[in-house]
């Protein structure tokens, strides 16, 4: 019976055939009025004058109808809309009438075409109550025979205000569910003790007594949507952490711009993300700004199938360059991000994917790229970032993100580069780790390169913490292990790290694109730290699991080369301000560039047969304030202080 209503719910009755029962019933509640206005005795009644006063009548209404279409809607999704147009079409085919009876009267035909003005009052009213009245009764039972076979779910919407509402009003149209609405918590002490639709409005006090705590409402499992927008995300996250305290499934409205076709529905509102927990307003951009540096550009984007390039290739698409340039060693997540960027439509902006051998690695194959191509602005974005992984391989850290980034730079120097814009990150403050050392040399070459009196391109650093969901961090690690039935592992009870989504820091790295002048390292400002341990936890709880009964958290001590906090500024740079409040730039002293580049050019030829160990010793040299910490390479510290 189910797989038959559903297969037949977008079937749909003829638009002629509802006309044709709107006239019966127009007819029957005519003949229905009249025998009320002479108490159904019949001897007043003369059937010779009647039946033309009946057709009369339904020419009228049928033309009334058809003028304002009341016939064309879905019976079974009747709505207000619906009613107002029945009404319009009643009240006007009462008018006429009232109109030809008045003007007929005692004229033509002896009162033939003259229908008394208490009967026209009657048949209004009772067409149309039984006009209304009757689309209201088969929306209602279809509804109770949709609803019959749907899963039920328990649901409270939080926020009684215009997005409540049309929350409510999508959940119970949905095709696939039947959701029981318990009731509406609001804020508001107005809005308290108010019903909508016929469900209640009450206290969030109220609700968790009532519903939310431990088998408070009959055991079972209650969904709460979150409904509101115009707060502030500071009042956000305390609300939803105070709602994260009982086992419930938490689910958020989008923004009305994310709705599809201006729309919502029930499969838009999601889950609560740990993106939508932090401390801070979301970051918005100069539009107008970023679109004069980039529109009709030719840009390249080095590691852009990474998740940080590959978000700068989905917003520098908007800004509508000439070209893009998407150069990337790994061939998959190429061709998958190319899949999607022609999926979601057509654009103006030619698309060029180079990958093989054309790493950043090989200068005479980027080369060819800049010969070909002619980029006028580089985002710099490819890099080792796994500090592990690093650490046990400094050759190829040292090889991509010093090496690498020298080639860019030097090509981009070279070609006439309108602007380098260097991705890099907080592990280069104080590094404590190869991985951070080498970043930091790179920042170093970088900006020495900008000096340079022979330079003509603006180079730009720009630094900022982890970013959610980027490949390898901790909350796609955090939910495989939850998805695994644990246990989550946190290195330090104590470890904490500053964090932003990946479109945030995409927009920031194009904003300060736009407002460097060339030699600037700006530094984002990231909010408040995050404890990883509380990240952990806040996790299981949005995935409606109990810490310690569904999974654990077990302390597996630091890796090599963590520290417990990572820093934007190192102890001898300070921050002067810029006109964008989330965007400051770093007083950095320019490195000698002829010496840097004369050493690292040094180790070009050899870096292949050079042991670890000499490599961490020149980052050392090159980086004085790289002090490994839970390293092996600890002793290298202590060689080059007795040094």
């Amino acid at each position: 019976m189910s797989k038959f209503l559903y297969r037949y719910s977008e079937k749909f009755v003829s638009k002629w055939l509802i006309l044709s029962i709107d006239l019966i019933i127009c007819g029957v509640a005519f003949i229905l009025a009249t025998f009320l206005r002479f108490n159904l005795d019949l001897q007043y009644i003369s059937p010779d004058i009647f039946k033309y006063h009946l057709v009369l009548l339904l020419i009228i209404k049928v033309s009334a109808f058809i003028y304002f279409k009341s016939f064309s809607g879905v019976i079974r999704h009747t709505g207000i809309e619906d009613a107002k147009l029945l009404f319009k079409a009643c009240f006007i085919a009462s008018v006429e009438l009232l109109i030809i009876s008045l003007v007929t009267q005692g004229k033509w035909g002896g009162g033939t075409f003259t229908i008394p003005i208490s009967i026209l009052v009657i048949d209004f009213f009772i067409s149309l109550f039984t006009l209304v009245f009757g689309r209201l009764l088969i929306k209602s039972s279809y509804e109770r025979l949709i609803q019959g076979f749907k899963t039920q779910k328990l649901i409270i919407i939080y926020g009684a205000g215009h997005l409540g509402r049309i929350t409510c009003d999508t959940l119970r149209k949905d095709k696939k569910h039947r959701y029981e609405i318990l009731c509406f918590i609001d804020d508001n002490p107005s809005m308290v003790g108010l019903s909508i639709e016929g469900i209640k409005v009450i206290s969030r006090e109220k609700a968790e007594s009532k519903y939310l705590t431990h088998d408070a409402y009959k055991g079972e499992e209650i969904e709460v949507i979150f409904a509101i927008q115009s707060i502030p995300s500071q009042r956000k996250r305390e609300i939803i952490d105070e709602l994260m305290q009982h086992t419930i499934q938490l689910r958020v409205v989008p923004p009305v711009r994310q709705w599809i076709d201006g729309a919502l529905s029930t499969q838009q509102i999601q889950k609560i993300r740990i993106e939508d927990l932090l401390n801070r307003e979301p970051i918005t951009i100069n539009n107008k700004l970023v679109d004069t540096f980039l529109n009709g550009k030719v840009i390249l984007i080095t590691g852009a199938a990474g998740s940080i390039g590959s978000e700068i290739v989905r917003q520098v698409l908007t800004y509508k360059p000439k070209k893009i340039i998407l150069l990337d060693q790994a061939e998959s997540p190429l061709y998958d991000l190319e899949t999607e960027l022609y999926r979601t439509g057509k654009s103006e902006t030619e698309l060029v994917l180079i990958t093989e051998t054309r790493n950043i690695v090989n200068k005479q194959k980027v080369r060819e790229v800049f010969e070909s191509e002619r980029p006028h602005v580089v985002f710099h974005a490819a890099a080792y970032k796994h500090v592990p992984l690093m650490e046990r391989n400094p050759f190829k850290a040292f090889e991509v993100n010093v090496i690498g980034t020298q080639n860019v730079a030097d090509l981009s120097a070279e070609f006439g580069v309108e602007k380098f814009v260097m991705i890099s990150t907080d592990k280069a403050v104080n590094p404590t780790n190869v991985m951070g050392a080498t970043k930091r040399l790179a920042e170093k070459y970088v900006h020495g390169l900008n000096s340079h009196h022979t330079n003509r391109t603006r180079f730009i650093i720009t630094r900022f913490g982890n970013v959610l969901g980027s490949n390898g961090s901790v909350i796609p690690l955090f939910k495989k292990q939850i998805e695994a039935g644990g246990p989550i592992t946190v290195t330090h009870e104590d470890i904490i790290r500053y964090f932003m989504t990946i479109p945030e820091a995409c927009q920031l790295v194009l904003e300060a694109g736009t407002m460097g002048k060339g030699g600037e390292v700006f530094v984002f400002d990231m909010g408040e730290p995050v404890k990883i341990l509380d990240l952990a936890k806040r996790m299981i709880k949005l995935s409606g699991l109990t810490e310690g009964k569904d999974i654990d958290i077990i302390i597996t001590g630091l890796r090599p080369g963590e520290k417990l906090y990572e820093e934007l500024l190192s102890t001898e740079e300070s921050t002067m301000p810029t006109y964008h409040t989330k965007i400051m730039m770093a007083k950095v002293v320019s490195d000698d560039y002829e010496y840097l580049k004369y050493r690292i050019d040094g180790i070009k030829p050899v870096l292949s047969k050079t042991n670890a160990e000499t490599i961490v010793r020149l980052l050392k040299e090159l980086v004085e304030e790289y002090i490994s910490q839970n390293s092996t390479y600890e002793s290298l510290d202590e060689e080059l202080i007795v040094d």
